[in-house]
């Protein structure tokens, strides 16, 4: 490892809690199979749980062995439940049971497959990490509930993996993993009637609702998809625990305050079609959209609790026909920025409830050319120095050196708020957003020694937009959308906007280069 690597993770390094390292150490010395000794312990007789509420899951199981996660299909003759050849995250989705879920999915036919997994459950690796154990078990519970399969081997497997889960738990990474884990145990729990993961699943979720959910309703990854698959993941908990006696509602009330507020910050950041931003590791297709969470919500008798966007960093703006998301949030959480993007005081813009400057949004997790220029500065609508990130995004999930966003000022019609992730190179970014009557005007300006660098602010168009240039006009399906104000030098290039996970659609971003400070306006 060079010197500019070894300097690049101890940068990465500061931000981590000390817990993390340990259980890295830890886990690195005591392989996943050998961390506890686990077996099945015979026959159960499981009492069943109180749960018809659900979101039903579509179209990941398309045939009888085959597949389609992440817009990419696979169909087994004999299933590998292995399967590296759309990458990690796709062999994740397999071993997730997800599709057990479905309408369509049989009981023989999920059954069927339940059977195939555990029959080769020694050759099984990424599936027997915690992340997809934890979903896998919330899926199997499920499945085994709704029909009431009371199979030995299965209960035992299952019973095995949850205590498996219970040794490995994911404090290495802490964030939405560690909450995801807490989930799984709880309803293994509540299924098999075991006190002992429950005392787990209690003492985990309990920590990670008052860490993770911002007091105006965001969970604190500030990633819309995340947010939602959470928000999910609490009211199947609240389902659970309320409308099952054995604990006597406890906890109930936790995550219908924390559904409440979750509801809310959805409400306050979706836009007005529906739609949600694709900030930081948001895509598409992946969580469940958020008309169904509101029913979900409704059927459960939980209504939204809305505050006004403060802590996450977002803010929304409106003018007649013009609605704008501004990001002035933060890295976060600090330890572990794994889904965030290097895209301080972006923004994104709709126009009569269309798309227009968005975010381009991610189509891999792989750690690739693609997946770093996603999280880069110059893929986002706000400005770049010398073609540098703000912040120093890297290996995937990584984040070293960071941006600091400081709001300066902020009133209903105006927001100035100033970054300091190039001060590295003696510059400072600030972007002022002022509400007018017809218009929305933005200005950037850099303070410090602007000498010799490269400004450059970028604008990202959604690939449904025609544009076009005239001086310092840009034409949006053939009507003036923005006008600068100042001067600055423009050029269209292509670039790949992300419809999804892999799934890219070529369209067209604007460069505007500038000198100390540009101002411009979008126009109603």
């Amino acid at each position: 490892m060079g010197i500019g690597k070894v300097k690049l993770l101890l940068r990465t390094l500061t931000y981590i809690k000390p817990i993390q390292l340990v259980f890295q150490v830890y886990y690195k010395l005591v392989p996943i199979r050998n961390a506890k000794k686990v077996r099945s312990i015979g026959a159960w007789k499981i009492q069943a749980l109180n749960f018809d509420i659900q979101i039903q899951e579509v179209g990941k199981l398309i045939g009888e062995k085959e597949f389609a996660f992440l817009n990419r299909s696979r169909n087994f003759t004999d299933i590998d439940w292995n399967c590296a050849e759309f990458g990690k995250l796709w062999t994740y989705n397999l071993n997730y049971f997800d599709f057990l879920l479905q309408e369509e999915v049989s009981k023989e036919i999920g059954l069927g497959l339940i059977k195939d997994f555990y029959q080769k459950r020694s050759l099984i690796k990424d599936g027997l990490e915690p992340y997809p154990i934890s979903l896998r078990a919330i899926n199997w519970v499920k499945f085994l509930n709704r029909y009431g399969i009371q199979d030995e081997q299965i209960l035992g497997q299952l019973h095995s993996d949850l205590l498996l889960l219970n040794a490995r738990l994911e404090y290495h990474i802490l964030a939405n993993h560690l909450f995801e884990n807490g989930f799984g145990l709880l309803f293994g729990a509540y299924f098999f009637r075991d006190e002992k993961l429950y005392r787990s699943a209690k003492r985990i979720i309990l920590s990670q609702l008052k860490e993770q959910i911002l007091p105006d309703g965001a969970h604190y990854e500030l990633t819309p998809m995340y947010h939602q698959i959470i928000l999910y993941r609490i009211l199947d908990a609240y389902q659970l625990v309320s409308r099952n006696a054995w604990k006597s509602n406890e906890l109930a009330n936790e995550f219908k305050s924390a559904a409440s507020k979750m509801l809310g910050w959805l409400q306050q950041i979706q836009f007005k079609n529906g739609s949600i931003p694709l900030v930081n590791d948001t895509a598409f297709q992946i969580a469940p959209d958020a008309e169904k969470l509101y029913t979900y919500a409704s059927n459960l008798g939980i209504d939204s609790n809305v505050f006004s966007l403060k802590e996450s960093g977002y803010r929304k703006f409106y003018t007649e026909n013009l609605e704008m998301l501004f990001d002035a949030g933060q890295i976060a959480p600090s330890y572990q920025p794994g889904h965030s993007h290097a895209d301080n005081l972006q923004i994104l813009v709709q126009k009569n409830n269309l798309p227009v400057l968005v975010d381009t949004g991610i189509s891999t997790y792989e750690k690739n050319d693609r997946r770093q220029l996603e999280r880069s500065t110059s893929s986002h609508n706000t400005v770049s120095v010398n073609n540098m990130n703000s912040s120093e995004v890297w290996g995937g999930f990584r984040v070293a050196r960071r941006a600091q966003t400081e709001i300066v000022s902020e009133s209903g019609m105006r927001i100035v708020a100033v970054h300091n992730g190039y001060q590295y190179l003696g510059i400072r970014h600030q972007r002022a957003i002022q509400i007018l009557s017809s218009s929305i005007q933005v200005k950037d300006e850099m303070f410090g020694d602007k000498n010799n660098l490269a400004l450059e602010g970028h604008l990202h168009f959604h690939p449904d937009r025609k544009v076009s240039i005239d001086q310092n006009l840009i034409f949006v399906d053939e009507v003036l959308f923005i006008r600068f104000l100042s001067p600055a030098q423009l050029k269209l290039l292509s670039y790949e906007f992300s419809e999804g996970f892999n799934h890219l659609s070529t369209s067209v971003k604007l460069i505007y280069s500038f000198k100390q400070e540009c101002n411009f306006e979008i126009l109603n």
